[in-house]
């Protein structure tokens, strides 16, 4: 009976998306997708109606960021089989609606539809043993290889046809490199450590490892089509000076493989370009100088791809082939999906009476000392490049498993960059040292950087507070960590590292609604969530930043049914805040699962 009302539950959910999915068709065709509050139709309108112009506008599109963040939820991960079988009910469903199809044609699909459910009811949807860490690494993987990246494609289509329909200039947006949103994507699964014992140091390099393969076996597999598409012929246009000198470039460093890719396609020099992008993908070899270090470097040879092809006039290839393949990379990257590690305080404050123990300090009890004896300790400490212990060095339980991550992510850092490392989240957030607490425990395994302006630390430590106490003091404990020295340096020192360059830094704060409605009830929840965002949005203002702030709806989708999902949106300042359609609210929410992740508050300074 379970399995029979999941099923069923899961077929509703399946009607439900394609009825929203057929009703914005018709809006569509209509033509009232103008009057639909939330499209990019009316977004547009209302923004041209401010004043506006649209080259500002398309300026400032690729300037707004969203990041939705896909969080471990065990009793809701689903086997991958499970999965796939959903999806292809899915699909025939909607092939049925098709009236093309013959009634033979309409029996035979028929047909298939009731084959994959007897599959589905035969191979059993409720799992007989506790999903562990892996299972929901996989499920997590299923949609950032499956299912995302085909929505790209369509959010892209979406916004040129409502900009078309608009009556702007489509020219604006073709003749930018990036012209969409950014929309990249985190996850806790394999990183949050907050009350789940089973995630460990192995699972946490284990899930960075299949997040990196993953993302490279999509882009090899979108390079490789782009490659089959792009048959163009030398003896009916000429490749470009720059474009022909890079692929020499390319080709000598390549060696064997460089050879190989011209070897190939000979009088096709665009699809040459393209193998020896594939042979410069990533292979996971100690000897990687000529290979591709980052995704930015790949996309820049995208961008010098595009160029030429719109220099040789071939402007719709160079849009719909070329600028999908950027847009992949530039989501998912070498790496899917950003890592956040979450622990929970308490957890630290043992973790640093453990190394206080071992380094032969008497008086350890940390976590009951008071807010000024800790604050003092913590500054002492911090002007100090000395660990408390070697790193293979004997500590206890708590100390080990931080010092195990940090290192782990040391070594990710050192080895693939900074792009697949999200932030280190403290949650139950209540004080300055709960923060400060993070850059000692970072020094011991290298992630503080000390330099001769002192020290910095390469991954962003940000805050959650969750019950209503907490919910109040986030005001005054984010303004004395902003005015901290090392949150400052921080921010500048990991600019340039995360190819950021001169962009202003972000510093993100999260806030819980689950925690704050155990403490306090529905309204007081909602209240003092309230009150928080506009004290943090006033402390933004007075540190000079600009402040994004968050929502979180509950609700269930049937494409991330899995996850708890939260969507962040970081804006720059005016005109690039309105220019994102959403004037009044910065930030939005996807819709989730009811137990989404903490929404989260980013500013730029």
């Amino acid at each position: 009976m379970p399995q029979a009302y999941s099923i069923a539950f899961t077929l509703l959910n399946m009607v439900e998306e394609n009825a929203f999915a057929q009703n914005h068709r018709r809006m569509a065709a209509a033509g009232e997708l103008a009057q639909h509050s939330g499209s990019w139709e009316n977004s547009l309108r209302r923004l041209i109606a401010a004043g506006f112009a649209p080259e500002e506008i398309a300026a400032s599109l690729s300037e707004v960021t969203v990041e939705p963040v896909l969080t471990a939820h065990p009793t809701q991960a689903r086997r991958r089989t499970m999965l796939e079988h959903q999806r292809e009910i899915y699909l025939l469903l909607v092939q049925r609606e098709n009236q093309m199809w013959t009634p033979a044609e309409q029996d035979d699909i028929r047909e298939q539809i009731k084959a994959t459910l007897e599959r589905l009811w035969r191979s059993g949807d409720i799992p007989w043993e506790k999903p562990d860490v892996a299972s929901e690494v996989r499920n997590v993987l299923h949609y950032l290889r499956t299912v995302l990246p085909t929505v790209l494609s369509l959010l892209a289509r979406r916004l040129r046809d409502a900009w078309r329909d608009t009556g702007l200039d489509p020219s604006l947006l073709d003749n930018r490199s990036a012209a969409m949103p950014q929309l990249t994507f985190g996850n806790w699964v394999g990183g949050d450590r907050d009350g789940h014992p089973f995630v460990t140091n192995a699972v946490t390099a284990a899930t960075l490892a299949q997040l990196r393969a993953a993302a490279l076996s999509l882009i090899s597999e979108q390079l490789t089509r782009l490659a089959g598409r792009l048959s163009l012929s030398e003896q009916l246009q000429t490749a470009g000076e720059a474009l022909t000198s890079r692929l020499s470039e390319m080709v000598a460093g390549l060696g064997v493989q460089g050879a190989e890719a011209l070897s190939r396609n000979p009088d096709e020099p665009w699809r040459q370009f393209i193998n020896a992008m594939l042979a410069m993908l990533p292979d996971g070899q100690p000897d990687t100088s000529a290979r591709y270090s980052r995704a930015r470097e790949l996309l820049a040879d995208l961008e010098l791809l595009r160029a030429d092809l719109l220099r040789c006039g071939a402007r719709r290839l160079a849009r719909v082939d070329v600028r999908s393949v950027a847009d992949i990379v530039r989501s998912f990257g070498f790496h899917s999906a950003s890592l956040d590690i979450r622990q929970n305080s308490r957890f630290h404050d043992k973790a640093v009476s453990q190394l206080m123990r071992a380094a032969g300090i008497d008086d350890n009890d940390f976590a009951d000392w008071s807010e000024s004896k800790r604050r003092a300790f913590l500054e002492r400490e911090l002007q100090s490049p000395r660990p408390f212990t070697r790193a293979d060095a004997p500590v206890e339980a708590e100390a080990r498993a931080v010092l195990d991550c940090y290192q782990t992510i040391a070594a990710e850092l050192a080895t693939h960059g900074p792009d697949g490392l999200g932030a280190l989240i403290v949650s139950m957030t209540r004080s300055l040292s709960d923060l400060l607490v993070v850059y000692l425990l970072a020094r011991e395994a290298g992630l503080l950087v000390f330099d001769e302006e002192g020290p910095w630390c390469r991954l962003p430590v940000v805050p959650l507070f969750e019950t209503i106490e907490d919910l109040q003091q986030a005001g005054a404990i984010i303004r004395e960590f902003l005015a901290h020295p090392i949150t400052g340096r921080s921010v500048t020192a990991r600019a340039p590292e995360r190819g950021e360059g001169d962009a202003p830094g972000r510093h993100q704060v999260m806030i819980g609604y689950s925690d704050s409605n155990k403490d306090g009830g529905i309204l007081a929840s909602l209240w003092s969530l309230y009150r928080a965002q506009q004290e943090l949005r006033q402390v933004a203002g007075e540190a000079g930043c600009t402040c994004a702030s968050s929502t979180a709806a509950a609700g269930r989708s049937a494409a991330a049914r899995a996850q708890r999902t939260a969507s962040s949106t970081h804006c720059r300042p005016a005109p690039s805040t309105a220019a994102c359609g959403l004037p009044s609210r910065v930030r939005r929410s996807r819709r989730s699962t009811p137990t989404a992740s903490p929404p989260r508050t980013t500013w730029s300074c």
